[in-house]
């Protein structure tokens, strides 16, 4: 039993972090009780002194798992044997003491053996049980410390990748933020390129229009100024009657000079509206004049640029609109666009009917139609309707959901940056009015400008 005892704590050490020298000591208590077992079988004499030398060491081994912490873990083997040790010390005292009285009760001491050594084997059992679960919790807790440092691990690891892309994001925001400051200043420089193409259109189309007027005061100065000479020689006969005739058509000609000149002051006024930046505010303007003067300037203006080119234009305008507040020099920007495209796709309709029939298309006419309406609404509100419709290709179906986005053009490159329809929608949304497209291919187009007022 002794033997088993100090096996038993043995084995608890090794898996425990006692001090190496209890190693030596228990196997010393090993070695001691077989040494013991031994000379009991042989020397015979030694037999009545030997259990008390076993119990002596059983005593050793109680106190050591009692009495020192490192061993308080094999508690449970002393509370399984000790029941036998107690009656086998018992039973040997009894029988040095009276043996006539072993003798007697002898059966007693071999139930209560037995019973002991049933106990033994249970609490064993039990004990080996929860040593078995708490080796297993053991490793569960030695298994979770486990987990735990690699999760560590790899939680230092995010927390350094995290870092770097935090970094790394930060820097390509940083990049971004750049590139679309860029892009905004591009954008912008574009935006002013294509009010300065239109512009350029603009100022052609004024070129031609103000030299009418200029032609007319040139010429009725000339006249005046031969009138006047003649005049004066009229006064120098005294012929009265024939002075006043001659004053009379100077009075005349001082009233077209004075008509054409303020023509020619509208036609600057308009130009200079279209090139200086938008006030942003409203106006009361006559939605007809602004219109029909657009519609000219963009005819001459390309009529500058190209002597062959030529279209048919057609106007309804309705008188009942009056003035309403836009800002004019926005919606003149607008209806410039839309009416330069329309020139542009018949243009580019007759070109290719030409070159595929020609002459000149074969009776084909590219025709512009402008027309504005009064669409009466509730409560004395109402919209007013700008139509710019021509005769070209129409539109494509897949290309008719990207016409109004920025820099989508399906002009050839150069002649074009995209912003026309773009700055349109815009400008229409501006006004919080829309801005809508109805077309069929291979019969033209028409762009409709609906802008609400009272």
């Amino acid at each position: 039993m002794a033997f088993f005892m100090f096996r038993y704590l043995r084995r608890s050490l090794k898996n425990s972090d006692l001090l190496p020298g209890w190693d030596k000591i228990l196997l010393g208590g090993m070695v001691a009780s077989l040494v013991m077992i031994v000379a009991e079988t042989v020397v015979h004499q030694l037999r009545p002194f030997t259990p008390w030398v076993a119990y002596l060491f059983l005593s050793y081994i109680i106190y050591l798992i009692y009495r020192k912490e490192e061993f308080r873990k094999a508690q449970s083997i002393i509370v399984a044997v000790l029941p036998f040790i107690i009656i086998s010390a018992l039973s040997e005292l009894v029988s040095l003491i009276s043996l006539k009285f072993y003798q007697k009760a002898d059966d007693y001491f071999d139930i209560a053996s037995i019973f002991s050594v049933i106990w033994m084997i249970v609490m064993l059992i039990i004990t080996n049980k929860q040593r078995k679960a708490l080796a297993k919790e053991h490793e569960k807790t030695l298994e979770e410390e486990r987990q735990n440092k690699i999760m560590a691990t790899l939680k230092a690891e995010l927390e350094v990748q995290v870092a770097e892309r935090t970094a790394e994001i930060t820097k390509q925001k940083e990049e971004l933020q750049h590139a679309l400051d860029d892009l905004k200043s591009t954008q912008a420089q574009l935006i002013q390129a294509e009010k300065m193409a239109s512009l350029g259109e603009l100022t052609a189309g004024v070129a031609h229009e103000i030299q009418n007027p200029l032609n007319f005061v040139n010429n009725f100065s000339e006249i005046n100024t031969e009138l006047i000479a003649e005049m004066k020689q009229e006064i120098e006969k005294g012929n009265i009657a024939e002075v006043k005739i001659i004053a009379d058509d100077i009075a005349a000609n001082e009233e077209k000079i004075n008509h054409h000149g303020k023509r020619a002051d509208a036609i600057v006024k308009g130009m200079l509206q279209h090139s200086r930046s938008s006030s942003g505010v409203k106006e009361p303007t006559d939605i007809n004049e602004l219109t029909d003067e657009y519609l000219r300037l963009a005819y001459h203006g390309l009529r500058a640029k190209d002597k062959s080119f030529n279209a048919t234009m057609k106007t309804e305008y309705d008188e009942s609109i009056g003035s309403i507040n836009v800002i004019p020099q926005d919606i003149g920007r607008c209806i410039l666009n839309l009416i330069t495209n329309a020139f542009y796709v018949v243009t580019e309709k007759k070109n290719q009917l030409a070159d595929a029939r020609p002459p000149d298309g074969q009776g084909y006419e590219p025709t512009v139609s402008v027309s504005t309406k009064k669409i009466n609404g509730k409560f004395d509100r109402y919209r007013v309707e700008i139509r710019v419709k021509d005769n070209g290709n129409g539109i494509p179906q897949n290309v008719l959901d990207k016409i109004f986005q920025p820099f989508f053009t399906t002009k050839p490159t150069g002649q074009g940056t995209g912003l026309g329809l773009s700055l349109s929608y815009d400008i229409v949304k501006a006004h919080s009015g829309e801005l809508t497209v109805e077309t069929r291919e291979g019969e033209g187009s028409e762009f409709i400008i609906q802008i609400p007022a009272k």
